[in-house]
């Protein structure tokens, strides 16, 4: 399980918030600490994102309003302040491995925004959304999805 070794740095990540975490024991029985967290932003009183339906001009008629998009756009926002960060970090030297979790729409966006240096730090990826899991049930569960196939 070499994914998950010393100094190993573990982003959980959705679109709303983000846990930069460091491996600080080996590999065989993890110990994360939080480095980081980060959240999104986003004003509460932004309206629904549900679709809904609104007054036409016909007698007792109403017509379906379209979903706003404010919520996409902020999760994209988001996710490119996260990648931004990873940024400055890998190329500064913060930390020499990196283990990616997260949704696979998230990590297809976070991956597309990294630097190729940092992207190489990346040694493994997990397509789950843990950022509401306690830690020690996600030290479990990336030990049982990170072990070596024997």
């Amino acid at each position: 399980m070499v994914a998950l070794a010393q100094g190993t740095w573990v982003v959980i990540a959705d679109g709303e918030k983000a846990l930069l975490m460091e491996n600080i024991t080996d590999a065989e029985d993890p110990n994360l600490v939080v480095v980081s967290v980060e959240q999104n932003d986003v004003p509460s009183n932004k309206p629904s994102d549900r679709a809904g339906r609104r007054p036409d001009t016909g007698p007792n008629q109403k017509s379906a309003v379209e979903e706003a998009k404010w919520k996409t756009h902020a999760k994209s926002l988001f996710v490119q302040d996260l990648a931004n960060l990873l940024n400055r970090k890998g190329l500064k030297g913060a930390y020499k491995r990196l283990v990616l979790v997260a949704s696979p729409h998230v990590l297809g966006l976070l991956r597309r925004r990294l630097h190729s240096e940092v992207l190489s730090k990346v040694v493994a990826e997990v397509d789950k959304t843990l950022t509401n899991h306690p830690l020690h049930k996600v030290e479990q569960i990336l030990t049982s999805r990170l072990k070596p196939a024997v």
